[in-house]
């Protein structure tokens, strides 16, 4: 089995250089671990940048909740979006959508374009999509290079079958990387079965900082 990469979400700056230290691929960083990750503030981002080494991707999201945004709330994606790449991050993750549970294409566009060079992600706002498969080609349309999804499952573990459909699905296109709930407990069920080239997990075992035992150990087991 080919080795695999492991991005850490991490939602504070103690937990990326955590990361970094179990030699983490990629750190996804965000804030606000009870919403499921916003845009992180302009210093924390700021700071990491010159503290961290490995791949940082910044999450825009301008709140918790769904993912249908007003147009101030995307005037600030597009702001932050602008803003981060002066800083020379790695990446971007984010994901729209409109109210009947479809990708919001043209906003989309719009951020991968602005964000030129730098890949996009898109997050799990994937996993609330009204048609996975639909879903699957517009994200592709788009321009985004990963789709971070658990297979519209509770888990990752539990979205096994709907991970594998994907991954055939996609055929190369875009990476699917499976998060959700992945832990160095339960990963080797998810290689065995769905084999992806990136898993993301935020490592956390308890309060909101990433344990580095747990890094560890998940690293290793990608290996």
């Amino acid at each position: 089995m080919n080795s695999a990469k492991l991005e850490i979400a991490c939602f504070n700056l103690q937990s990326a250089m955590i990361a970094q230290q179990g030699c983490a691929d990629r750190i996804e960083l965000c804030a606000d671990l009870s919403a499921g990750g916003v845009t992180p503030n302009y210093g924390t981002v700021e700071t990491a940048r010159k503290l961290i080494t490995v791949d940082l991707s910044i999450m825009v999201r301008p709140r918790g909740g769904n993912f249908v945004y007003s147009d101030e709330e995307f005037s600030m994606m597009e702001k932050d979006i602008l803003y981060f790449k002066e800083l020379h991050v790695n990446g971007f993750v984010f994901g729209i959508l409109h109210s009947n549970g479809s990708v919001n294409k043209k906003q989309c566009k719009e951020l991968v374009k602005l964000a030129g060079s730098i890949p996009c992600t898109f997050h799990r706002a994937f996993d609330v999509c009204a048609d996975m498969s639909r879903a699957l080609e517009d994200v592709i349309e788009c321009g985004f290079k990963t789709v971070l999804t658990s297979g519209q499952a509770l888990s990752a573990v539990d979205g096994i079958d709907s991970l594998n459909i994907l991954m055939a699905k996609s055929q190369g296109r875009i990476c699917i990387m499976p998060g959700g709930g992945i832990r160095s407990t339960n990963i080797d069920v998810l290689r065995k079965k769905v084999r992806s080239a990136y898993y993301h997990s935020s490592a956390i075992l308890r309060h909101d900082i990433a344990d580095l035992d747990e890094v560890n150990l998940l690293k290793e087991k990608l290996l």
